[in-house]
């Protein structure tokens, strides 16, 4: 039998489905068993464990109903799922291929005992052709007609389930890219707020981004081109040079406005692990927004059209 599901990706439609709704695990292995259209049903051993190990990774969380677990997804698990939507319209893909190939094992299957049955009726019918049909042979052919049945709506379903799985695939391919595009526009107008925040405050808001992104392009405290005894912002004395390989484990995707989204990912987690480990006090917060402000202002003007 071909592998279901890809490593890894059973974990992900236990996302999906538990996205979906809230469920216990008795319900998991049902809907799947449904979606195949009663071609494959995982086993407790399967399911069970999984969501455990998702329940450890804090993407899903559990209460107790009547004596049983029911699971749902945490917002870190919507998280994944919305960081991995084209990936799930390739596991749809692979969902209605599997059916496919299940379908024609099936059908390999039925055709090959429907031969060898047909054969050991032709046989029965040679070795008592002068003899009257009996029971058994009446039961042979109504075997035969059953199977024949049997193939006949498993391929239907089968041929059912695939175009539905393409449709769906479609489908999540189209809402994918329409959330590529918002995330785009979402970035440029942010962007855009926050240079033109920048340009109404003017002054001393303006001096300090301007301090601070001097300072980051040439490694000192005070900006380049400032005027001789300018001042540094009060942090601009002990902040470390910018570090040359910063994000250079973020492998590119070839998509550049994904590649943005995952670098604006990796600098905010920055900013929160070090809130988090040294703390934040209003003078800094007031400068932090400074910086940000510039920061922005400066990337805004990057992505615009030359």
């Amino acid at each position: 039998m071909p592998p279901v599901f890809a490593h890894g990706r059973l974990r992900l439609y236990l996302l999906k489905l538990l996205d979906e709704a809230p469920r216990h695990g008795y319900e998991v292995i049902r809907l799947l068993e449904e979606r195949f259209q009663g071609l494959y049903a995982p086993s407790a051993g399967t399911v069970y464990p999984r969501l455990s190990k998702l329940e450890a990774e804090g993407l899903v969380t559990y209460a107790t109903e009547g004596g049983r677990k029911v699971y749902s997804i945490t917002e870190a698990g919507r998280a994944e799922l919305a960081g991995r939507v084209g990936e799930l319209a390739d596991l749809e893909l692979e969902i209605r291929d599997s059916v496919s190939e299940l379908a024609a094992e099936i059908r390999a299957d039925v055709s090959g005992a429907a031969g060898d049955l047909r054969r050991e009726m032709r046989a029965a019918a040679n070795a008592s052709a002068t003899q009257v049909e009996d029971e058994s042979w009446k039961a042979a052919k109504e075997e035969l007609r059953k199977a024949k049945a049997e193939w006949k709506e498993q391929a239907r379903r089968a041929k059912d389930e695939s175009r539905r799985a393409r449709e769906e695939a479609q489908q999540a391919r189209h809402q994918a890219k329409e959330a590529q595009e918002r995330a785009r526009e979402e970035v440029q107008r942010i962007a855009g707020q926050l240079q033109e925040q920048l340009a109404k405050s003017g002054g001393v808001l303006g001096n300090l981004a301007g301090a601070w992104l001097g300072g980051a392009a040439s490694g000192s405290g005070a900006p380049s081109g400032a005027p001789a005894g300018s001042a540094a912002g009060p942090s601009d004395a002990s902040a470390p040079a910018p570090d040359p390989d910063w994000a250079r484990d973020v492998s590119p995707t070839g998509d550049p406005v994904r590649d943005l989204d995952r670098l604006l990912d990796r600098f905010r987690d920055d900013i929160r692990d070090a809130a988090r480990d040294h703390g934040v006090t209003r003078d800094q917060l007031s400068e932090a927004r400074a910086h940000l402000a510039a920061t922005a202002s400066r990337i805004a003007a990057t992505l615009r059209p030359r």
